[in-house]
């Protein structure tokens, strides 16, 4: 899969060159993570059908999984209407979380603080090494 030139022009990067992409779990509609993509790394992932992304921190693209092994299939990229996010709908291998949890929308306002509503699945030090995901 590949998008014409006129149409990879139509959508709104940001001043930096990157737009948001939202990892939607393709069967369960569950919304798994929100990262980044630069025109290079969006046309990277419609090539492979793997999701690619740009990370900010580290200056450089990533392959979800290429460490952990828990890569993202991605089956559809959508657009909404403004054209300025993108929505993947994957299939989720592993977690999706660097904290070893199936989403990163795991903390839910209650009350006046922040409370977890999902345990890890996995152990991120086995998964990423001493330090996890960071």
């Amino acid at each position: 899969m590949e998008l014409a030139q006129p149409e990879m022009d139509s959508l709104k990067f940001n001043a930096d060159g990157l737009i948001p992409a939202i990892a939607q779990d393709h069967a369960t509609g569950d919304v798994l993570m929100m990262a980044w993509m630069n025109r290079d790394s969006l046309a990277e992932t419609l090539r492979t059908g793997v999701a690619c992304y740009w990370s900010r921190s580290r200056g450089k693209y990533w392959r979800k999984g290429e460490s952990s092994g828990h890569v993202q299939k991605v089956l559809a990229v959508r657009t909404d209407c403004d054209r300025d996010t993108l929505l993947l709908r994957i299939e989720q291998v592993g977690v999706a979380c660097h904290t070893g949890r199936r989403s990163c929308f795991y903390l839910e306002a209650q009350g006046d603080a922040w409370g977890e509503i999902a345990a890890p699945e996995v152990d991120p030090e086995a998964v990423y090494g001493p330090g996890g995901g960071h």
